[in-house]
Parts: C-alpha cells; sequence; structure tokens
C-alpha cells in the first residue's frame, strides 16, 4: 500500500471549522526546515542524555557500534537500534529511566495482563509538556476555552484518563473526570452537565449510544459536539456510525503510554485526513516490521518513535507493533501525517494462509443493514483446519429474514474483501461481552 487512499463512493466526512491562527501555538507556525532543524538539535540531546544515563540504552548503542555524536543528520537515526516493550519489562520496574527517582513525579504501567507490566515515568516538565500537547490535541479537534469536556478514558495507573484530564484543564476547559464503566449513569450525567466534548474509546461509545436509545434518548439530542477517540484502532465506517447517530465531529487521537500517553499525534476536525504528528517532541518512521528498514513516506509499515524532549524515560527507536503510513501534512502543513491505524503487527490473524485484522471485518459489519456495530471474532478448529466464525449482534428491530440476509452479506463481504470464508452468526442484541475500555475482538479457542 501506498500514496493517498484511492478514491471511492464513500462519502466525504463533514469537517469543522479551521482553528483560527490566533490559537495556534508557535510549534504550529513552524514551517517544514525549521521544524527539521529544531528535531535534529532535540534528537541529539535526547541521544545523549539516554546513552548517558540509561544502561540498557549504553549497552545497545555500543552493541551497534554508534554513539550520540554519530547522528549528524535525521536520516542518522536508522542507524541506531530499536527499543521494544520487552526492553521495559526486562528492566522493570525503574531501570529504564533516565534521572532519579527523586525526580519523577508520577509513573504510569500497562495492565501487566501478558506478562510484568511496563513502567512509564514523567517528572514536572514531562507532565507539563504532556499536557501542552493534548490540549494542542483538543483545540485541533475543535475544542476551545470553556468547553466541558466528559473524560470516560480509564484513569489510574492507565495513561488515558489523567493525560485527557490535565491536557483539557490546560486547554481552558472544565473537567467531568467520569472514567469508565456505570454506563447508565454516565449518560444521566451527560444529559445533566452538558458537556460539548467527549474523550472515550470508540468501542466504549458505541455501548453509551446503545444506553441513550435504551432509555428513550435520541444521542443527537445530547449536548455533545466533539468525540475524541483514542486507545484503539477504529475505521471509517465506525466514524460514519457514530457521527450519524450522534450528529458530532468524530476525530482520532493517537498515543501509547510508552512514548508518553494520549498526545502523540491528533486529526484535525477541519481535514478529519489522518493524524498529525507533533514532531517537534516526537520523531516518527515507519519500518518494514520483517525486514526492519525504514519505508519511504507513503508506504505502510509498523510505527516507531523517538521522543525528542522526554527527561525521565526518553525512548529511542521504539517499536509500536501499530501498522500505519507517513504522510505530509495537511491542516499543519509541518507536521506530517498518520494514517487511521489500520491494526497491529500482533493483531493480525493468519488463517488458513490469510492475513486477517479485525478492522476488515470491522468494515464489513458497518456496512450491513440490521447489525449493530458491536461483533466478535472466534477462532477454533475444525479438523486438521483452523475455523473463524463472526459473531454479530442483530439489531432490536432486526426480525429473522433480516437477520439472514444480513448473515448473508456478511459472510460475502468478507469473502470478497478478504478473500476468507468464515461462518457468521448472528446474535441477540446485548449477547457479546461489552467492555468499557478496549473491546476484545478476537477470542483464539485454538489449541496452542
Amino acid at each position: 500500500m501506498s500514496g493517498e487512499p484511492t478514491t471511492t463512493t464513500d462519502p466525504a466526512p463533514r469537517l469543522g471549522p479551521p482553528l483560527p491562527d490566533a490559537l495556534l501555538d508557535d510549534a504550529e507556525r513552524l514551517s517544514r526546515p525549521e521544524l527539521e532543524a529544531l528535531q535534529l538539535g532535540r534528537l541529539r540531546a535526547t541521544l545523549r542524555h539516554a546513552y548517558e544515563n540509561v544502561e540498557l540504552y549504553r549497552r545497545k548503542f555500543d552493541a551497534a557500534g554508534v554513539g550520540p555524536d554519530d547522528c549528524r543528520t535525521l536520516a542518522d537515526l536508522a542507524r541506531f537500534p530499536f527499543t521494544t516493550k520487552a526492553d521495559l519489562r526486562d528492566t522493570y520496574p525503574f531501570g529504564m529511566f533516565a534521572v532519579p527517582l527523586s525526580e519523577v513525579r508520577r509513573v504510569h504501567a500497562s495492565s501487566g495482563t501478558t506478562g510484568r507490566p511496563t513502567v512509564v515515568g514523567y517528572t514536572e516538565g514531562d507532565l507539563s509538556m504532556w499536557a501542552d500537547l493534548v490540549a494542542r490535541c483538543i483545540r485541533a479537534a475543535g475544542g476551545r476555552p470553556g468547553h466541558k469536556v466528559h473524560v470516560s478514558y480509564g484513569y489510574g495507573l492507565f495513561t488515558g484518563g489523567l493525560g485527557a484530564h490535565y491536557g483539557a484543564e490546560r486547554a481552558g476547559c472544565t473537567v467531568i473526570p467520569a472514567s469508565g464503566g456505570m454506563t447508565a449513569r454516565q449518560v444521566q450525567i451527560i444529559n445533566d452537565f452538558r458537556p460539548e466534548i467527549i474523550m472515550i474509546t470508540p468501542s466504549y461509545m458505541l455501548t453509551l449510544l446503545d444506553e441513550f436509545e435504551r432509555q428513550g434518548v435520541d444521542p443527537r439530542t445530547s449536548s455533545l459536539e466533539i468525540g475524541i477517540f483514542g486507545a484503539e484502532p477504529w475505521t471509517e465506517e465506525m466514524r460514519r456510525e457514530i457521527e450519524e447517530r450522534t450528529g458530532i465531529h468524530a476525530v482520532d487521537i493517537y498515543g501509547l503510554s510508552e512514548v508518553i500517553g494520549p498526545g502523540v499525534a491528533q486529526e484535525c476536525v477541519e481535514s478529519k485526513d489522518g493524524l498529525h504528528v507533533w514532531e517537534d517532541h516526537f520523531f516518527p518512521e515507519v519500518v518494514d516490521p520483517f525486514t526492519d528498514a525504514v519505508l519511504p513516506e507513503g508506504e505502510e509499515g509498523e510505527v516507531v518513535f523517538t521522543s525528542l524532549t522526554k527527561e525521565a524515560l526518553p525512548v529511542i527507536r521504539y517499536r509500536t507493533r501499530d501498522l500505519s503510513t507517513l504522510l505530509p501534512g495537511t491542516a499543519r502543513s509541518a507536521f506530517r501525517r498518520m494514517r487511521k491505524v489500520t491494526g497491529r503487527c500482533d493483531d493480525m490473524i493468519i488463517l488458513r494462509g490469510v492475513n486477517v485484522f479485525p478492522t476488515q471485518i470491522e468494515e464489513v459489519v458497518l456496512r450491513t443493514p440490521g447489525v449493530a456495530p458491536h461483533f466478535q471474532i472466534r477462532l477454533t478448529e475444525r479438523g486438521r483446519m483452523d475455523h473463524m466464525t463472526v459473531r454479530v449482534e442483530a439489531r432490536p428491530d432486526a426480525g429473522p429474514a433480516e437477520r439472514e440476509a444480513a448473515a448473508g452479506a456478511i459472510g460475502r463481504g468478507v469473502k470478497d474483501g478478504v478473500g476468507l470464508s468464515v461462518e457468521v452468526e448472528i446474535v441477540d442484541p446485548e449477547t457479546l461481552e461489552r467492555s468499557v475500555g478496549k473491546i476484545q475482538r478476537v477470542k483464539d479457542l485454538r489449541r496452542k
């Protein structure tokens, strides 16, 4: 895959107003050459900071035969070794910190459900920079001082809730720290407090919309004007589903804890054409996930980030496992864009020799009448063959004939679009387990 998206018959997204020039910050006004000069100075300082203060980086750089002074151009970064999630787990809990613990003001961590959690730290300067970037994201999404922001990302060790919270405050907004869960109460709070903005995972937003309708409330009558959605991949079809049911502008935010949390990149409401990476703080690369080679602009691969200003936990060429493409900037011309993340290297399903991502199934489900946007992929074995079943919830008003037609349409859509024959089960509404955060799209029941 390369270049800009090909033209389709899908309707263009409804766009919002551009950010007034007076609200752009200094970095958003830079030219591309000015930005690249800033990046190189910050990159060289970061490489030295990591080499001098983190034993793991010192060992890795030495083993690769490179040092901070070997980075004379931005292209020289490709000579330096990658950082992986395993590096953070192997140095658990604080071995990747580049400052004394006395200078760390906060720690966050992953859930650790598949092993040791990854721990990240922030100095006072890191926290201020993070708040600035999330505030920049909110402005790019259409948020303005005085807006109320309903934060439904989880609080605690997960970076989402507090990252959004302090960024919204920095943007001059009023924060409603709802966190996740208690869905019926969240709908009541939205109806009573009347926020203009919601920050939430797209899958949980769909759950909220179901609850609005269950309570007999049309989501389009709510006060919400903007939804800032992150923490999981989502498709253009899901954007249309959300925007049609709510009347809001649905825009993408990107981040991951190891790099900083939410606020690494943001989609601008006036273009809705991908995530502008805040390159004054994070240098992006896209690499071939199999050969590790840096790919040219426009080719899809694994996204890799190097932090340029982090103090407590600098990351050098961190492999995100997210698949995307780098493209030239538009609404913020100096900053390159990432296409919407299409999936993760480790989310890819290989079934009977065919590579499948859950987002490909989602695209088919969301354009099929009679079904809700809630589905789950179940992988099993039948004899010697792997088998995929796609379970999809029916709409409450869908009768037997409409359910049967939907099952056939989804099966044909997956066969035509992905090249794979699958079994489709249309199940009753509210049958599939809901999640307040990242939805579990795949259940692999095959013998390992």
